[in-house]
């Protein structure tokens, strides 16, 4: 069987994401699978050039996994002939100048979310992408969580009937940083650097509505930074700026409401760290990361208001819990090898600057609405 190597050049594999992901529980676990199966027989390999600022931390990586191809200098990785897809994993703020080189090289484009810093810039990037005939791709990992998999086939399958509301929480306590370390960089919580939950989580969670349920018509959001300070990397007190808690309501196509909370100053009381509870007109489903349960009508409880009785039944115990009925490989695999097959053999591939861009116009449009305290409809993108 014939191995065709494809050049992907990955821009900020030594940060978290980049590197845990994307790198290895993506592209090297598609490699220790023998590459990936194209249509014609040919399995696609892929060969990392690992670029970012750090030439020791781009080295121990590289040695670690048994690669050879790294370098500081995106302009030179880009020029090299056998390079055909460009990734970007970088913070924000780095990331819209990277892939403008990117387009101008002439590499397909594939990138972490938000695609940029504002929406302007989110549009103009899709239309150069566009002109350049590049194909083009933003992260959105959480469409192929298992949970999510699961709800997605619910509201495919027609189980809720009318969907009336969506309630979403995520978040998890993201220590200060003096007394323990904190799980998250202090960059995220600088307004300056790129940073807040509106920015971060409002793009993933306009494509989780809108395809898993319907496009968000309108956006109000209420922003809170609840720590105030926190301690960075190097052990000194900062300043926090930028909002570690929001929470929305979006009027969905249809008529749906959907709230979610977002914060990284809230402890964990629930199965998941995010989840998702749908109600229809016929029945409810909660899914989260890899889990999903249901409740049809036919089998809803008719409980009573009373106070002063203790409860007489188990209400988690009524939901039944959705199948697997299939085998769910790493979200953010699965969505690199969707990529791969549409720069090699054209397969579709919703996932789009365009989509990227309507995420940002979200999170922009949330922090307006948190701003003016009031309801902001969604307008269409001219792309």
């Amino acid at each position: 069987m014939s191995r065709l190597p494809i050049g992907i050049v990955l821009n900020g594999v030594t940060g978290r994401m980049g590197y845990r992901q994307h790198l290895v529980r993506s592209l090297l676990a598609i490699r220790e699978e023998g590459g990936l199966p194209l249509a014609d027989g040919t399995r696609l390999w892929p060969e990392p050039i690992l670029v970012g600022r750090s030439e020791a931390k781009l080295a121990e990586i590289a040695q670690r996994h048994g690669l050879t191809e790294w370098t500081t200098d995106l302009t030179a990785a880009l020029a090299r002939p056998d390079v055909q897809i460009y990734f970007d994993a970088q913070v924000t703020q780095q990331r819209e100048k990277a892939i403008r080189a990117a387009i101008e090289a002439g590499k397909h484009v594939y990138t972490e979310k938000p695609l940029a810093e504002d929406t302007a810039a989110a549009v103009d990037l899709c239309r150069a992408a566009r002109a350049a005939g590049i194909k083009h791709g933003v992260v959105q990992d959480k469409l192929f969580l298992p949970g999510l998999r699961k709800l997605k086939r619910l509201v495919d399958g027609g189980f809720f009937g009318r969907i009336l509301s969506v309630r979403g929480e995520f978040g998890y306590w993201v220590f200060e940083g003096d007394w323990q370390a904190a799980q998250r960089p202090s960059w995220n919580y600088r307004a300056a650097d790129g940073g807040g939950i509106v920015v971060d989580m409002f793009p993933h969670w306009h494509y989780v509505l809108e395809q898993i349920f319907a496009p968000v018509r309108s956006v109000q959001a209420t922003i809170a930074t609840h720590i105030p300070t926190r301690v960075d990397e190097q052990g000194s007190a900062y300043g926090a700026t930028a909002d570690d808690a929001a929470y929305g309501t979006f009027e969905l196509d249809g008529g749906a409401i959907a709230q979610i909370n977002s914060s990284w100053a809230v402890r964990v009381y629930r199965d998941e760290l995010v989840e998702f509870q749908v109600d229809g007109t016929h029945g409810s489903a909660v899914a989260g990361l890899r889990e999903c349960r249901i409740q049809h009508r036919g089998s809803t409880p008719k409980p009573v208001w009373n106070p002063d009785l203790p409860a007489t039944e188990r209400f988690r115990d009524q939901w039944q819990l959705v199948p697997d009925n299939e085998v769910y490989d790493n979200g953010f695999k699965v969505q690199w090898e969707l990529f791969l097959r549409h720069v090699h053999e054209n397969a579709a591939f919703p996932w789009d600057f365009a989509a990227g861009a309507r995420g940002v116009q979200l999170a922009e449009l949330g922090l307006r609405s948190a701003a003016e305290g009031r309801r902001i409809e969604i307008p269409s993108l001219e792309l």
